[in-house]
C-alpha cells in the first residue's frame, strides 16, 4: 500500500491518506496518484476487502 494507513476498532475501519503525499503521474498521465491499496486488500483477521485509489488531476 502506498499512503494508506488502516485501523479497525470493533467493527470500524479507519483509513487515513496524508493529501500532500504525491507518487507521480499515473500511468496514463491524466492523473497524480496520491494514495493507493495498488489492488483489493484483505483487512486482517476479516472476510472483507478494501480497494481505494486517491488520484487528482495532472
Amino acid at each position: 500500500m502506498k499512503n494508506v494507513d488502516m485501523s479497525i476498532e470493533g467493527n470500524i475501519l479507519t483509513l487515513k491518506v496524508d493529501l500532500s503525499k504525491d507518487f507521480g503521474k499515473s500511468s496514463s498521465g491524466k492523473s497524480v496518484i496520491i494514495a493507493s491499496t495498488e489492488g483489493n486488500y484483505a483487512i486482517p483477521g476479516r472476510e472483507e476487502k478494501v480497494g481505494l485509489n486517491v488520484y487528482r488531476k495532472a
